[in-house]
């Protein structure tokens, strides 16, 4: 398939059109020129016609009578032998067969005329008609013939002839000014239409070679920077901040893959080392047998958990269904602290819950939701120091169900503290894991409709709120897949 460009859009449809434009405006301009010019011709004509007329009307005021006709008809002839316009025009008498009958210049000769006026003038309904013809010396001329209005012996029609010489060499200026105009309007339109499809091609030209560098993996290339805040600037910003972005995530994502792959080197190194002391032990009751069974225990428990939340992250970037229905989040609540409390005592931590008395009606997925408890709580374990409490809180507003986690441990430092809930992001002060925990929270809330709030402060603390909305009828059919 041919490739197009936009200059080819812009020639064939902008450009296309603006021609035919100036095209339909050019000929607008010389039809009314050329009926301004050789109408002008034609009604100076009519004037005199008029003129004569008018004083065909004041002789013999008896009526039509045989004496009045001829006194007319000398009346006229009178007037094309005194023509005082002989230089302008040539006034012709005819009778009622076209013959030329007396001319203000006394010559009889039939050059002068064509027939085709006096044939118009004869069926036409005002008696008047015009031709434009080429004499034998090849001079362009107008006659314009009028049927006498009045008996006027045997004098039918009257003629005036006048050369078109200056007309037509005035309405050539007007033709070439016009035809010069519109060649420089398109020369101009022609090169602003080029110019500014050009400013807009070149930049873009530049957006997709970069687009084309950064898709092949170079995340260092970069647009130049505009000094137009127009759509191409703002699209050359938007290219550059997502090439940063995509730098970023690249980044956190080999941060992520080298901490995960030291995390599950970690307790398999120990799995192996203590499946290597086992061998050599031959007596079960031993000591170091027992104790290197438990560590394999808690180690593969470790491995695990790990592998199940990076499943888990995995399944919720690539979308699945959520098993959606109506739940008490104060009973959900409680279940996953009674569930996570054992564990809280062992690791010399206290849990400080009161369990409100009314029920908080939420729409959600119990599993994901019991997931989204235990990962903030366990959050807070790994960041609390023994001797320390974990607060788990829940509010209610007319809208809004909230269940807030928090810890006593070492806080999350402010600049941290907006990455934190990021897919590969662990900050600085991160302990043991695969760092996802946070990231799957926020996309099951986000999937069902909540958002998740994170406060923290060095040394003091952190605050997880989790806000999800009060169930209404007619919600089911709301937040279902992610």
């Amino acid at each position: 398939m041919a490739r197009s460009s936009i200059i080819q859009r812009w020639v064939r449809g902008s450009l296309l059109i603006m021609v035919l434009v100036l095209v339909a405006a050019e000929a607008i301009f010389l039809y009314t020129s050329y009926r301004d010019l050789y109408g002008g011709v034609q009604r100076a004509i009519e004037s005199r016609f008029s003129t004569i007329a008018g004083r065909l009307q004041a002789t013999g005021t008896a009526g039509d009578s045989l004496e009045t006709s001829e006194s007319r008809g000398q009346a006229l002839r009178r007037t094309v032998e005194q023509f005082d316009e002989k230089d302008k025009f040539e006034f012709m008498l005819l009778d009622a067969r076209g013959v030329v009958l007396s001319t203000s210049s006394g010559t009889m000769s039939q050059e002068l005329s064509n027939g085709a006026d006096f044939v118009e003038a004869l069926t036409s309904a005002d008696g008047e008609g015009r031709a434009i013809f080429t004499t034998g010396q090849g001079e362009r001329v107008m006659a314009v013939t009028t049927l006498v209005p009045y008996a006027a012996g045997n004098i039918a029609a009257m003629r005036m002839v006048t050369s078109l010489t200056q007309v037509d060499r005035q309405w050539s200026r007007y033709l070439m000014a016009s035809v010069g105009i519109g060649a420089l309007a398109f020369l101009l339109m022609l090169w602003s239409g080029l110019f500014f499809v050009r400013s807009i091609v070149r930049p873009l030209g530049e957006v997709e070679a970069t687009a084309t560098r950064i898709a092949r993996g170079d995340l260092a290339t970069r647009l130049p920077d505009t000094k137009y805040n127009d759509e191409i600037g703002r699209l050359c910003r938007t290219i550059n901040q997502m090439a940063e972005d995509l730098a970023e995530t690249d980044r956190l994502k080999n941060e992520f893959i080298s901490s995960v792959s030291h995390e599950l080197r970690t307790p398999l190194t120990s799995i192996k080392g203590w499946v290597e002391t086992i061998k050599t032990i031959n007596d079960p009751d031993d000591e170091n047998y027992r104790r290197g069974l438990a560590v394999i225990g808690t180690e593969t428990d470790r491995l695990y958990t790990m592998v199940e939340e990076l499943l888990d992250f995995s399944r919720l970037q690539n979308g699945i269904q959520m098993q959606c229905q109506v739940l008490d989040l104060v009973a959900e609540a409680t279940d996953a602290a009674l569930f996570v409390e054992a564990r809280i005592r062992q690791e010399g931590l206290s849990l400080v819950y009161e369990e409100p008395p009314d029920p908080y009606p939420v729409w959600a997925d119990p599993a994901r939701l019991r997931q989204v408890f235990v990962n903030l709580f366990d959050n807070a374990i790994k960041y609390s120091s023994p001797g320390g409490a974990i607060f788990l809180t829940l509010t209610r507003t007319a809208d809004t169900v909230t269940a807030a986690v928090r810890d006593q441990g070492c806080g999350i430092a402010p600049e941290d503290l907006d990455k934190v809930k990021q897919k590969f992001f662990k900050a600085r002060n991160a302990v043991r894991g695969s760092g996802i925990g946070l990231a799957v929270v926020d996309e099951i809330v986000r999937a069902l409709g909540g958002q998740v709030d994170i406060t923290s402060a060095l040394g003091q603390g952190t605050t997880v709120s989790v806000t999800l909305p009060v169930y209404h009828p007619g919600q089911e059919h709301l937040h279902e897949t992610i």
